[in-house]
């Protein structure tokens, strides 16, 4: 294998390869090895999912190559990868497949001067690769070795293609010991692997101590964004780097990096000095640092995934880009009927957006031609919009322009105005953050725009179909929270209820209906009606769960339900507890002491008519805390029931028994990410 991957890296011209393979049953790619590329740079994509928006994954999914031709194009497609790795590349991805399976996915790395196409010889050459490996990962899986994913992905190294004599490598550190400054030489995971004299005494470090290290670790002044930046760009880009980085109190010294495949090789000089590069002005004072920059645009692409309605998106996008990019004015627009409709802005008058909303779409205008066409357009000053624009006005006292499209599935549904008041240059790298920016907002507008048809519906369902307040019970403190699960309608299964029975005794259920759409909220409502009608007339909770049974059985919906039902004695202080495959409860003492209770589990509610639930009572001292909870606030992949339960015990025992609001806040805080609904119901006697 390790010889199948160098071989198709030096046949196609490439510059690294990474090697995903694809789990029997499973449904994401895990990158097991990789060669030209250090694992620092390739962690964000370990593990892809077949659904993410990736091109391994386009790849395998499709059964087809995925071509990224470069920079812009990659900010274009793949707004993710571009804004970690912001860089000029070109790629290529391809399924490794037989006959019989999908095996995984290979991803072949070309420097940024690549030619927008591969040519004839390098596409041979791919497809070879392809097939020689996905042969290769057939025949593991014949000897009963298939494709797994591993801890960490293995890194492929070339030998060099030649090893200087002794006599050679003496002339070559003679040689640079003779050049002004300093060199040095970096591997590809950025340790310092050779360094002159001259270079460590430029840096102010002793050889032995450098010999090894990273120098953004062993310098604490070479600690700054840029630094690792332009290592990060020399391996992905293959391309010379070059920054000027002050050695305090007050040397400032040029780095120049020349990368190739096994490392980069670093020349150090004074700035300014004799052969050297001038030295650096004063760094400009307006606008922010590139610390700043990534700061506000990862809290961005973070914010935007949590951001729900079309406002909400735009006060992100406002919040986050503009101080991040040093703009003044913002303008979100989409198209409708027909005509611009301005979403939102920040930086503009009312009475500008006004004037600007419900254009028809036909008028040539730029953000109506980006939203058209998808391709972007950057305007350093008015001249330049002018000679684009000819019947543009000048009369927004903005001084450069960015329009952006909005892409999400493939097509543009609006456009991104970002503005300047001073001219502003728009360099290629900067084009492709902004770009990529602008597919994030427009796939997080996409998400928006159906959240906000259909929010109303699910809450107004959802609302009627859970208790609109809790009953205020004597000697009794009760709090309870609801959380739909992040997919989806915002609708789903789970449920609870708290019923006054009388004076001195009270029912508490807590349910799941299996699913997360408008079928499972349906039976939702319908189980906690039957609860709650068998639990007014006095049933014991074996009875309810077995009337509420008889009924699910009767529907035949097609859905099972948990529930567990607790009858509450509170002049005996005592619990009576019945439970159809439900988790079982906790129950937190006084003195801090949490208890499971191993309620009998019963069948799920609508699997046989005859289902039996068996009861089992415990006490209910005063000061305790009843807690009844759905699987959705334990339960996450590859974490182990019991294991789950007991972490919520030891969230539940160090909590202020006295203030149930802040008890349950923080149990639903430190949930599992919700891919499933939660319901939560503390109850505490007197």
């Amino acid at each position: 294998m390790d010889r199948a991957i160098a071989d198709v890296v030096r046949q196609s011209n490439a510059s690294g390869a990474l090697l995903y393979v694809l789990p029997p049953d499973g449904n994401a790619l895990w990158l097991t090895m990789l060669t030209g590329t250090p694992r620092a740079i390739a962690a964000p994509w370990t593990r892809v999912s077949l659904d993410d928006p990736m091109p391994v994954a386009d790849a395998v999914r499709e059964r087809r190559m995925v071509w990224v031709g470069g920079e812009e194009e990659m900010a274009r497609r793949y707004p993710r990868p571009a804004l970690v790795l912001p860089y000029d590349f070109a790629l290529a991805a391809v399924p490794l497949a037989t006959d019989s399976a999908v095996w995984g996915g290979l991803v072949l790395l070309w420097p940024g001067d690549h030619p927008p196409h591969l040519t004839a010889d390098e596409r041979e050459a791919v497809e070879a690769g392809r097939r020689r490996l996905s042969g290769l990962l057939q025949e593991a899986a014949d000897r009963g070795e298939p494709p797994r994913p591993t801890q960490r992905p293995r890194l492929v190294t070339t030998p060099p293609e030649r090893v200087p004599s002794p006599a050679e490598a003496s002339a070559v550190a003679a040689y640079l010991d003779r050049l002004p400054g300093g060199s040095c030489t970096l591997d590809l995971n950025g340790r310092i692997t050779f360094i002159t004299p001259a270079a460590a005494d430029l840096v102010g470090a002793a050889p032995d101590d450098l010999l090894g290290s990273l120098p953004w670790e062993i310098l604490p002044w070479m600690d700054v964004p840029q630094v690792e930046d332009r290592y990060r760009a020399a391996l992905v880009s293959r391309r010379p780097q070059a920054f000027t980085v002050l050695r305090p109190p007050d040397t400032w010294l040029s780095f120049e990096l020349y990368p190739d495949s096994s490392g980069i090789s670093v020349r150090i000089t004074p700035a300014g000095s004799d052969g050297g590069t001038p030295a650096p002005q004063p760094p400009p004072t307006r606008g922010p640092g590139r610390a700043t920059v990534l700061y506000h645009l990862m809290h961005l692409a973070t914010s935007l995934t949590e951001a729900v309605g079309v406002q909400d998106v735009v006060n992100q996008t406002a919040d986050q880009l503009l101080p991040a990019l040093g703009a003044q004015g913002m303008v979100l627009m989409t198209a409708e009927d027909g005509r611009l409709k301005l979403l939102g802005s920040r930086g503009y008058s009312d009475e500008l957006m006004e004037r600007f909303d419900n254009l028809p779409l036909s008028q040539d205008i730029p953000g109506a031609h980006v939203l058209a066409t998808g391709e972007p357009g950057f305007y350093a000053n008015f001249g330049d919009l002018k000679r684009t624009y000819p019947t543009v006005v000048h009369e927004d006292r903005m001084a450069a322009w960015a329009f952006l499209p909005l892409i999400a599935s493939g097509h543009p549904i609006g456009s991104l105005l970002v503005a300047y008041d001073r001219p502003h240059t728009f360099p290629p790298s900067e084009r492709a953050v902004l770009t990529s920016l602008a597919g994030l907002v427009g796939q997080a507008l996409d998400r928006a725009r159906l959240y906000d048809t259909k929010h109303n519906l699910a809450h107004r369902l959802q609302s009627a179909l859970l208790p609109h307040s809790l009953p205020d019970i004597p000697g009794l403190r009760v709090s309870a929270r609801y959380h739909p699960a992040a997919r989806g309608l915002g609708v789903g299964g789970d449920f609870y209820d708290l019923i006054h029975l009388d004076r001195h005794t009270a029912g508490a259920a807590i349910g799941d209906v299996q699913g997360h759409n408008i079928d499972a909220a349906a039976l939702m409502g319908q189980v906690r009606t039957a609860v709650h009608a068998h639990a007014t007339v006095g049933a014991s909770p074996d009875h309810v769960l077995n009337g509420t049974n008889r009924l699910l059985t009767d529907l035949d919906p097609g859905l099972f339900s948990s529930c567990l039902y607790t009858h509450l004695d509170l002049g005996r202080r005592r619990a009576c507890l019945a439970s159809a495959g439900h988790p079982p409860p906790l129950l937190r003492h006084p003195d801090g002491r949490t208890e499971l209770l191993r309620v009998p589990p019963g069948l799920l509610l609508g699997i046989t008519p005859d289902a039996r639930y068996p009861a089992l009572e415990c006490d209910l001292p005063p000061g305790c805390v009843l807690v009844l909870y759905t699987d959705g606030l334990i339960e996450a992949p590859g974490v182990d029931l019991d294991d789950a339960i007991a972490a919520l015990a030891g969230l539940v025992e160090p909590a202020d028994a006295g203030d149930l609001d802040a008890m349950a806040d923080t149990l639903v805080r430190h949930a599992p990410t919700p891919g499933d609904d939660i319901a939560l119901l503390l109850i505490s006697p007197q």
